[in-house]
């Protein structure tokens, strides 16, 4: 197990991280932010899927992921097709429209990261990656009960907020 030091300086570097999604931010097209490209992503990587799945996977509130739908549907990249096992629920679905944004955001991405990454080798780029999904997988569903913390009695070298 890492000792404190390691992790105020892993926290440190956690709450940096933002400037890096803001960089990548920029890059996307004016007309898709974050959340709506977040949303075609998951339905191109996942397939259809009803509108609780796809909150389950953006780890937001059911009412954040509807405006994300919304905007994605007025733009007809998406369809909310009725589910057939429920007429209530709708079922979501990349149009061919969709397919050409997520086409266009990868391609954005790759060239952002490239750009940013260029004196980075192969296999750094993997190590990142893969330590970036472990740590990932280690927070879970970060909107379930279980992934609260535990109570913790807070000391003065636990209530330090990260640089």
């Amino acid at each position: 197990m890492a000792a404190q030091r390691q992790y105020e300086e892993l926290a440190r570097q956690l709450s940096a991280i933002g400037a890096v999604k803001r960089g990548l931010g920029r890059g996307l097209p004016h007309d898709c932010p974050g959340g709506s490209a977040a949303v075609l992503v998951l339905l191109e990587r996942h397939g259809a899927m009803r509108m609780s799945r796809l909150a389950e996977l953006l780890a937001v509130d059911m009412s954040v992921t509807s405006r994300h739908v919304a905007h994605v549907a007025e733009r007809e990249w998406i369809v909310r097709d009725p589910d057939p096992a429920d007429k209530r629920s709708r079922i979501l679905r990349l149009t061919p429209e969709g397919k050409a944004k997520v086409d266009e955001l990868s391609e954005l991405s790759i060239r952002t990261l490239t750009h940013y990454l260029h004196d980075w080798t192969d296999d750094e780029v993997v190590q990142l990656s893969t330590l970036l999904a472990r740590l990932r997988d280690s927070f879970g569903d970060c909107r379930a009960a279980s992934a609260r913390l535990p109570d913790v009695q807070t000391t003065p070298e636990t209530t330090r907020t990260p640089a």
